[in-house]
């Protein structure tokens, strides 16, 4: 596992620090901004080495770099946002998911198995999809402030695109709240 994370983290660095000098000697400054944000993401993984027991399973580490890769490479720099119109929404339904499953580990993690059989499916449901709202509520904050100080791109739909992202955040959050509560004893 840590073999991984390290593997994982030091290849996107290396990819993003390579775009990011690219795009810095290009003039870029949208891209190079954005690359510069995947170096720092990318190293969010190293702090897990840190931790005695790391409550998030390969699956989740592999998802978070493939989410990174389709969010900053393909969502930003390769304009992937711009060109498909389904990107940007697919995204933040599947961010909503991803964040819903790391929710049901730190739940496994964070409370003791022999008391899990007293929380309700109710509570738990609740859990996950405030954490999966939540996650979506902080997202368009960034983009806001981004746009309001940096780049003026994230936002290109302005209340429109805010809208209809929280809704695709709710709509993925509400799907994994359900499957937890419904799944209660085998999550």
């Amino acid at each position: 596992m840590k073999k991984l994370i390290i593997i994982l983290s030091s290849a996107f660095i290396i990819f993003m620090t390579v775009l990011l000098i690219y795009y810095l000697l290009k003039g870029d400054s949208s891209r190079w901004q954005v690359a510069l944000g995947g170096v720092l993401v990318s190293a969010l993984p190293l702090v897990l080495l840190r931790m005695k027991n790391n409550p998030f399973n390969i699956p989740i580490i592999i998802s978070y770099f493939i989410f990174l890769f389709c969010s900053l490479y393909l969502g930003s720099i390769s304009s992937f946002y711009l060109h498909y119109k389904w990107w940007d929404s697919t995204l933040h339904f599947l961010k909503a998911i991803f964040i819903g499953v790391v929710g049901i580990a730190l739940y496994k993690r964070l409370i003791p198995e022999n008391v899990r059989s007293s929380v309700s499916a109710a509570m738990l449901f609740l859990f996950i999809l405030s954490l999966a709202v939540f996650s979506s509520l902080i997202w368009e904050i960034y983009e806001f402030l981004g746009d309001l100080t940096f780049t003026h791109t994230m936002q290109r739909g302005g209340n429109t695109d805010t809208m209809y992202d929280l809704l695709c955040g709710c709509a993925g959050g509400l799907l994994i709240a359900i499957y937890s509560g419904v799944r209660k004893q085998k999550v």
